[in-house]
């Protein structure tokens, strides 16, 4: 989203976070959520910190941020939305009051980006390997008789390579009271943690990005969070793209055409399915063979083949692949087998290309029962909704 066509198209947003309970607590009172308006090609990322943790804390900051991404989608009144978003929020019976901070990000196709902040950390922009400061426009609320309430509004346009990291007082107040840091973890020192990081993995994604702020604000804790611990960053870079390929072509004459499709491919390449794999290994010229090395007892284990980065068995893994991504579980699910390195893979990538094959497998599916409704199909088309709703990626489905 930059201002002229040739870089607009070779730059991608990917906007991530992650974020640690407080100890003890099962439930966030930090929420993150993301919106994506494809007709207007925006997005609008929202970290909201409820007062308190647990239950109650959650509720308020699910309510703001819910509130702040509609009125913004709707481009609504910025000082309005703040206001009639601190006047909705319901009063807590114990101290009385209602209360949940905000960093509202909404970037749009120009390239500009507006951040509007709310009793949160001030957000980090870091551009060049260097961190620039940009000055706010403070703004009064009037919601509130009894205290002074300032927001404080941002605008600027983005650079190709820049990241902007915004998160709760879980990060900057993390390791408070400790000999080494009595304070807290004070903005300098992320800063220079994040512009550590940085030099260090160039290419890091934002997702690897914000785990990294908050395992090291964790650890600050002594790995007991005195509150919860969210980190979102966005990052504007040259996008990673992938192929997937699944499923026998419709036609036996077409199994050289998906093979060369893959390997003309100017990104990384995954197959799924022993079949697929046995076409392009038949057609390519090139061998392939099991990995031993892998053990899991529920997930088939992985292929190898020369100029593919990936191979794994079809039905059962992208079975399970969609059952990882519907239950937004993808975080917790690390065990070394074909399911997390797909994932990996998707999570990873910006522009996901899918040719699937339209042969159906006898072996899953009635041959009477007309292709659209084939198991492959749907579990594909189903992965490409969640990557596209959830995880704002940009796919493209072609059939063969």
């Amino acid at each position: 989203m930059i201002s002229t066509n040739k870089e607009k198209d070779n730059c991608f947003i990917e906007v991530d976070y992650y974020q640690n309970f407080k100890h003890k607590q099962i439930v966030g009172g930090d929420v993150f959520l993301l919106h994506k308006i494809k007709e207007e090609n925006r997005i609008i990322s929202v970290l909201s910190d409820g007062l308190g943790s647990g239950v109650k804390a959650n509720v308020l900051a699910t309510l703001t941020a819910t509130m702040a991404v509609n009125f913004i989608s709707n481009s609504k009144d910025i000082r309005q939305t703040a206001e009639i978003i601190m006047k909705t929020l319901p009063v807590c019976k114990v101290r009385k009051i209602s209360y949940s901070t905000f960093t509202i990000a909404d970037i749009a196709e120009s390239g500009n980006i507006r951040v509007i902040e709310y009793d949160n950390p001030p957000f980090i922009l870091i551009r060049d390997n260097r961190q620039l400061e940009i000055q706010a426009t403070p703004m009064k609320l009037s919601f509130n008789r009894y205290k002074e309430n300032i927001l404080n509004y941002s605008e600027f346009s983005v650079q190709m390579g820049d990241r902007i990291i915004f998160f709760s007082d879980g990060v900057s107040q993390s390791g408070m009271g400790s000999q080494s840091m009595p304070l807290g973890w004070n903005r300098d020192k992320i800063i220079e943690h994040v512009l550590k990081t940085v030099k260090n993995e160039s290419d890091i994604s934002a997702r690897e990005l914000a785990r990294n702020i908050v395992d090291r604000a964790y650890y600050n804790d002594s790995y007991k969070a005195k509150d919860d611990i969210t980190c979102g960053v966005i990052y504007f870079r040259k996008p990673r793209k992938l192929m997937v390929v699944t499923g026998p072509p419709v036609a036996k004459e077409k199994d050289r055409e998906m093979a060369e499709m893959i390997d003309r491919f100017d990104g990384e390449k995954v197959i799924c399915g022993g079949t697929t794999a046995k076409i392009i290994s038949r057609e390519l010229n090139r061998s392939v063979s099991i990995d031993l090395q892998e053990h899991d007892p529920e997930i088939p284990p992985c292929c190898k083949m020369p100029g593919i980065d990936l191979v794994t068995e079809g039905t059962i893994t992208i079975g399970k692949l969609l059952e990882v991504l519907e239950s937004n579980t993808q975080d917790e699910y690390r065990r070394d087998n074909a399911v997390s390195k797909l994932l990996n893979a998707l999570m990873n990538s910006d522009v996901i290309h899918f040719v699937v094959g339209t042969k159906i497998n006898e072996a899953h599916q009635d041959p009477n029962i007309p292709v659209e409704l084939g198991l492959r199909r749907n579990l594909i088309k189903n992965i490409v909704r969640l990557l596209e709703e959830k995880y704002l990626k940009e796919t493209k489905l072609q059939f063969i």
